[in-house]
């Protein structure tokens, strides 16, 4: 039985029993496929947040169902390097993409013309808040402390991103547009690695994800400045990550959504493949070991499939066309181009006339 559109919150046990019986049936009672090992292949560097999510969801995918699923991680250019190889694969469901924000800075950042919502199928597993941290040594003190020297040496101060035009670049260029200054930005290729350039010295300011800071923040060896959520954060040890909105009211109006993290199967892959790799992935996303580490990593569990996933990646690329155009980040096609509306007229718009829903037969 197929299980479709929004999962919020935890499903009742009963529901996450009837899918792994499901998918643990003898081989006999299975369809053929999959006859081979399926590669998984993450946009992002290792021990980021994209990566942390999907190679964790692959391993309970595999341990489910007892598929052989391999992980590959080929980062650069914001996820379009990946999303290359994976569109140059054939559609029989053995090479999936592991995705940030639906893959949306592909299109947005000019690094291909793959949309989302008519050449992949999404299914969403998390998502994860923002974080910018200092080193114990650094003399920012605050927040404050950095919009006060960025506006002193307006485009000196340098903060790691996870890449040029990725969502932790769009994150802090909105912020420090909201804030009136202008930094330096330094793309790393996964958001740990960002992390680690903070950590190291490499920048000023380390930008990334709560889940790629709070270690450090927690054993003293970085300092939070502020995070996206709506308020502040206590590590384990009683460190305080305090909210931007304590410093920018109303932001959260203002920031574009916090990243997400989507497992992606080619749209034009056989429907019953699609079915499969579905149930694999709800049971995988309610269990036990993949909410531990959502949990203890500060990610937020949020699982969206089927046309709410569509809706959602066309949403996500509509408001990064007007961010990028708006900030005027090198690069970036505007709405317009992508065929997009504006974010006001986005209701109205969805669904377009070419988007077609995968089918979902009655159970």
């Amino acid at each position: 039985m197929l299980l479709e559109s929004v999962f919020r919150g935890s499903l009742k046990r009963s529901i996450y029993a009837a899918l792994v019986a499901v998918l643990v049936l003898p081989a006999a009672a299975q369809a053929q496929w999959p006859e081979r090992p399926i590669t998984l292949v993450v946009m992002y560097a290792p021990g980021g947040g994209t990566d942390t999510v999907l190679r964790t969801l692959a391993a309970e995918m595999a341990a489910i169902t007892g598929w052989r699923i391999n992980v590959q991680n080929r980062p650069g250019a914001a996820g379009s390097l990946a999303t290359r190889y994976v569109v140059n694969r054939p559609a029989d469901g053995y090479t999936w993409l592991g995705a940030s924000s639906f893959n949306k800075y592909s299109r947005v950042g000019g690094g291909g013309d793959s949309r989302p919502w008519t050449d992949w199928y999404y299914m969403q597993a998390a998502t994860a808040i923002g974080s910018w941290a200092v080193r114990p040594d650094s003399p920012f003190e605050s927040f404050g402390d950095v919009i006060a020297a960025a506006r002193e040496r307006p485009g000196e101060i340098t903060i790691s991103t996870s890449g040029a035009g990725g969502q932790w670049h769009e994150l802090a260029a909105v912020v420090a547009d909201l804030a009136g200054v202008e930094l330096k930005y330094v793309p790393y290729g996964s958001g740990q690695q960002a992390a680690l350039a903070g950590l190291n010295g490499e920048v000023d300011i380390a930008g990334g994800g709560v889940h790629e800071h709070i270690q450090f923040i927690d054993s003293g060896q970085m300092r939070s400045l502020q995070q996206s959520s709506a308020t502040e954060i206590t590590t384990p040890s009683g460190k305080v990550m305090p909210a931007l909105a304590d410093f920018i009211p109303g932001v959260r109006d203002r920031l574009p959504p916090n990243g997400t993290y989507n497992l992606g199967i080619r749209r034009d892959t056989p429907w019953e493949i699609i079915q499969q790799v579905e149930q694999a992935f709800l049971a995988a996303a309610q269990s036990d070991a993949f909410r531990e580490m959502v949990d203890r990593r500060h990610f937020v569990a949020d699982t969206m499939t089927g046309a709410a996933a569509d809706r959602r990646a066309a949403e996500l690329e509509t408001l990064s066309a007007a961010t990028f155009e708006r900030l005027a980040i090198p690069g970036a096609q505007n709405a317009e181009e992508l065929g997009l509306p504006s974010p006001d007229e986005f209701d109205a718009w969805w669904p377009p006339e070419d988007y077609v829903p995968l089918p979902h037969p009655t159970p």
